[in-house]
């Protein structure tokens, strides 16, 4: 199979992720009182684990492999700081979208780098098309949920959304595998730009939904979908 066609299927797993967990989160008339506390705190809290993965393992290594420390540490900072401005516009519209950022700006940059990597480090591409998927999931779960609180919008109408949403996947995977695998250097401040910014909405947004009294599963949670990502870096080497 040619790498830029696995590039675009990785991309399509991981974005089948997002309808998936925006159609599991409609589903709550099944068991509705634990679904919305303590099921859902780990969810998020599992995402946030995920997340933390993908900086740790990914992101930021790949990132800085490519670029000067200085350019790396400028790239993150403006991703901490871009997102920043960003949630605060949300915030004074009073939308529920930190989730829903989150999922668009980490997917649409690691789709980037998916598909430059798969011709040159392929076990670190497999690596991140598993990182994606697997915080996709719970990320669309949340995401589907902030937005129904939030605002009007139908539930089919936010399933058809990020079912589009999940097409721009293996789009930005061909652009990565075409444009960027040349220019190394784009894509490593690309990928520590996105860092800077999932890592503020973590500790802003994320973080701060998953605490609960008397409940451990959200923090296992966490630690449950940072091992996650460890498992899957040992696997692929």
């Amino acid at each position: 199979m040619p790498d830029f066609v696995l590039a675009m299927a990785y991309a399509s797993l991981a974005g089948i992720a997002i309808p998936i967990g925006g159609a599991l989160a409609s589903a709550d008339w099944v068991l509705p009182n634990w679904l919305r506390q303590e099921v859902r705190h780990g969810v998020i809290a599992f995402g946030a684990g995920v997340l933390i993965a993908a900086i740790a393992l990914v992101l930021v290594p790949e990132g800085m492999e490519a670029v000067s420390l200085w350019m790396a540490l400028a790239a993150f900072a403006a991703g901490g700081a871009v997102f920043c401005m960003v949630d605060r516009a949300i915030k004074r519209t009073g939308g529920g979208g930190a989730q829903l950022m989150a999922m668009v700006m980490d997917f649409l940059p690691e789709s980037l780098a998916l598909g430059a990597m798969l011709s040159v480090k392929p076990k670190t591409g497999l690596l991140l098309a598993i990182l994606m998927a697997l915080q996709n999931l719970p990320e669309a779960f949340n995401a589907f949920r902030e937005i129904r609180n939030s605002t009007q919008m139908r539930p089919a109408k936010i399933l058809v959304s990020f079912a589009a949403l999940a097409l721009l996947g293996p789009a930005a995977a061909l652009i990565g595998y075409f444009v960027l695998q040349p220019m190394p250097e784009v894509l490593g401040a690309i990928m520590l730009f996105a860092a800077g910014g999932i890592l503020y909405l973590i500790v802003q947004d994320i973080v701060p939904q998953a605490p609960m009294e008397n409940a451990w599963a959200p923090p296992l949670g966490a630690v449950a979908g940072f091992g996650l990502g460890m498992l899957g870096q040992g696997l692929t080497g």
